[in-house]
């Protein structure tokens, strides 16, 4: 065969095998890729929409066949997108973000259970339901985060970012114009400015509304608004020179953020136009929180009356924050996060005094409760007064778990309380020696906190106002950082109660410096964290194991070696004779978002002969027989707890034994039961005579170790002894109740529905 002919024989043979893949296409072969689409039929165009957020992160709105949608977060993925984010001209993504995170989208959901290896150059290689077959809603739209870092070269003539990137309003402030000096904090009344990427604008207020004062109001942390004097503002801007960014704001007064509302943005020379007009002006009415002055507060709120709260936030790290609990039937639970989107967190955070959210949380991300879970399904409009308002639905155990409790990030006012307190010293920002600033606005100066009596409470409130979050260690001596500049001492004697908002509301010694330890090596200092753990005690495993003993004495020196009994059996006649003891199981489970550890390290442990452990803490639980009118009559504790790991949910793994000097604590979503046959579990009531009174169990009561929440360490129960049996009942967490019910169980309900053991 020449070499002609091979060379045509070659080429026959390329054009067979052609024509064999195009008879294979047209018979509707299988494509050997699960692509979405084969030929999207024009070029898909990508964009990054909602709020809050900044240009390199929010939902993904795909357009094709000239029609936006959203992407469902169903089997979604960091790796679909790393996809997503290199078409939108980035170089990778840090995250995602489902449930709509960044508000939910309108119009068709493209894609259902996206699957991508994270290799693709586009999202079309990905496998997918198909182009437009899905059956999730808005509520599930997925979002990315993408690193801020662009990819060299690339075209974006297939990214929208005009009005959805570019030009997205990312912050809003009001610019008081009225009032000389310098204007208490916060403000409540301006002109509305926007933040746009070129810097800061006015917003024309031609077709202003009072939805768009709610929108406006509710981001800066407010309630509600207020009618304004326009008349006066539109005569002070004509002396004025203005630069607008924005016109046609159109909000219905729902929306959590003005990026929901329709806009119109200014473009090239036509910043300086709003004709006939004037800047648009906002007037904010504050929560109950900030309605009255930082030094008032205090004392306003132990006058006046309020009436019983009917919702709360617990757990949250910051103020206006946290685990969303609901008051029903005189018992406090929790919502279950099922549809819980921003309209009906909005609705909350404004009945609590706040402004809109800012996020609305799921999957427990503020820590579990523990009790009843009263709401499920709670679907707000945005116009409601109280969540009460909404529709939802009651439910049954089977519904809802409490992984799945709702949670709550509220929108604050700036008070500027964090610039008047710094750290100085630690090896980061969330620890170092406390400053504060003292002193007028014409004279303000830096200073330290005497470390006297400086403990976890007055170290929380330094961290919240910090910002920081919890505080993990309050220090009374700081020797081992850094001096500084700041030398001096300018407050004392600082207590606070752990509520405060700011180290100002705490009381202390005034001017005057009373300080035991001088220098700056007794200054007072914190150790901040974005995260605590919360014990909780299973009440109602005390009320079903509590019984009265009477043991003998010679059963009893290991106890008393602990000081687990009372004074009078110092006088007893050992070894003959015994004391009454009531026993009853402890079970404390740690529902935070930390592990919970003992405050001493393992150098400083205590080896306990008599019961073979080692003891990590003096005193973790105190156990008292209280009077109903509060006086004690018989106490018992836990001098040294052993604290491991007994079992956990099903979902999480053992970290601490006590065994062969293991690592003690108690891991997040595990609990240590304490039974009622272990010696120390009990109060030694020998001495109590027959009675109505109040057993109390208090965890970590001297504040030890740092907790999110310290109002849930106490339980309380009802009690009744005739001498011989002992009935106990209506067993609590301290704030498992309301007010009310609180004050009909210290009056003693009798002896209905009694336990007898």
């Amino acid at each position: 065969m020449s070499d002609l002919q091979f060379a045509r024989g070659q080429q026959w043979g390329l054009w067979g095998l052609l024509l064999c893949m195009l008879c294979t296409w047209c018979l509707g072969a299988p494509s050997p890729s699960p692509s979405p689409a084969a030929s999207t039929g024009s070029k898909l165009r990508f964009r990054l929409a909602g709020f809050p957020r900044k240009h390199y992160e929010g939902r993904v709105e795909i357009q094709r066949a000239g029609e936006w949608g959203t992407i469902c977060d169903d089997d979604f993925t960091l790796q679909a997108a790393h996809v997503l984010c290199r078409e939108l001209g980035f170089t990778e993504a840090t995250g995602w973000a489902h449930s709509a995170k960044y508000g939910p989208g309108t119009g068709r959901i493209w894609l259902d259970n996206l699957n991508c290896r994270g290799t693709e150059r586009s999202i079309t290689e990905c496998a997918s339901r198909g182009w437009g077959n899905s059956d999730c809603t808005h509520d599930e739209d997925a979002g990315v985060i993408c690193k801020d870092q662009r990819l060299p070269g690339f075209s974006d003539s297939n990214i929208i970012e005009v009005e959805e990137q570019h030009l997205q309003v990312e912050e809003i402030r009001l610019k008081s114009v009225v009032g000389g000096g310098r204007r208490p904090l916060p403000v409540t009344e301006g002109l509305v400015e926007v933040r746009l990427p070129g810097g800061w604008a006015q917003v024309c207020d031609h077709g202003w509304s009072a939805h768009n004062s709610r929108v406006i109001c509710g981001m800066l942390g407010f309630p509600s608004e207020r009618r304004v004097n326009a008349a006066f503002y539109r005569l002070l801007a004509q002396r004025q020179r203005h630069s607008f960014g924005l016109h046609g704001v159109i909000c219905v007064g729902t929306e959590a953020h003005l990026s929901l509302c329709p806009l119109e943005f200014y473009r090239g020379n036509d910043t300086a136009r709003c004709p006939g007009g004037a800047p648009a002006v906002v007037s904010c009415v504050p929560g109950s929180l900030y309605a009255i002055p930082s030094g008032q507060r205090k004392k306003q709120s132990s006058t006046q009356p309020r009436g019983e709260p009917r919702l709360r936030l617990k757990g949250g790290a910051r103020l206006g924050e946290g685990r969303v609990e609901v008051l029903k039937g005189g018992e406090w639970g929790t919502v279950c996060d099922h549809k819980w989107d921003l309209l009906s967190a909005s609705v909350l955070c404004r009945e609590l005094g706040f402004g809109s959210a800012r996020e609305a949380l799921s999957g427990a991300r503020m820590g579990q409760g523990m009790g009843p879970i009263h709401l499920s399904e709670v679907r707000c409009s945005g116009r409601e007064a109280s969540l009460w308002s909404c529709p939802y639905k009651n439910i049954t155990a089977e519904d809802c778990s409490h992984a799945q409790d709702a949670a709550v990030r509220c929108n604050l006012p700036y008070t500027g309380v964090e610039t008047m307190i710094r750290l100085s010293g630690g090896r980061s920002r969330y620890e170092g020696r406390v400053e504060v600033q003292v002193g007028g606005p014409g004279s303000p100066r830096w200073g330290l906190i005497c470390g006297d009596d400086w403990g976890t409470l007055e170290a929380m409130v330094a961290c919240r106002q910090l910002g920081l979050g919890y505080a993990n260690h309050g220090l009374q001596e700081t020797w081992y950082w850094d001096s500084g500049n700041v030398t001096d001492l300018v407050l004392s004697g600082v207590r606070c109660t752990g509520s405060e908002l700011s180290l100002g509301e705490c009381a202390h010694h005034g001017t005057h410096i009373a300080c035991k330890r001088t220098g700056t090596r007794f200054a007072a200092g914190v150790i901040c964290s974005e995260t605590a753990s919360d014990l909780i005690l299973h009440s109602a495993l005390v009320q079903e194991t509590a019984y009265i003993e009477d043991r003998p004495l010679h059963m009893l020196y290991c106890a008393a070696e602990e000081n687990c009994l009372a004074r009078s059996a110092r006088a007893a006649n050992w070894p003959y004779g015994h004391r009454r003891l009531l026993r009853f199981s402890s079970q404390i489970h740690n529902l935070g978002r930390a592990d919970f550890r003992p405050k001493a390290g393992r150098h400083s442990w205590v080896w306990h002969e008599c019961h073979g452990h080692y003891h990590s803490m003096d005193i973790f639980t105190h156990y008292d027989i209280l009077t109903p009118n509060g006086t004690k009559v018989a106490e018992g504790h836990k001098a040294s707890f052993c604290l491991e790991d007994t079992e956990c949910q099903e979902d999480v793994s053992k970290r601490y034994e006590c065994a062969n000097f293991g690592e003690q604590g108690i891991t997040v979503g595990c609990w240590d039961l304490y039974r009622h046959d272990i010696d120390c579990q009990w109060i030694d009531i020998t001495d109590v005579k027959p009675g109505n009174y109040i057993l109390q169990v208090v965890i970590n009561p001297n504040y030890e170790v740092a907790e999110s929440d310290f109002t849930n360490n106490a339980m309380k129960c009802n009690c009744k002894y005739d001498g011989h049996r002992i009935w106990v009942h209506n067993c609590h967490i301290g704030d498992a109740f309301s007010e009310e019910a609180n004050r009909r169980f210290e009056r003693y309900p009798g002896q209905a529905n009694n336990q007898i053991v």
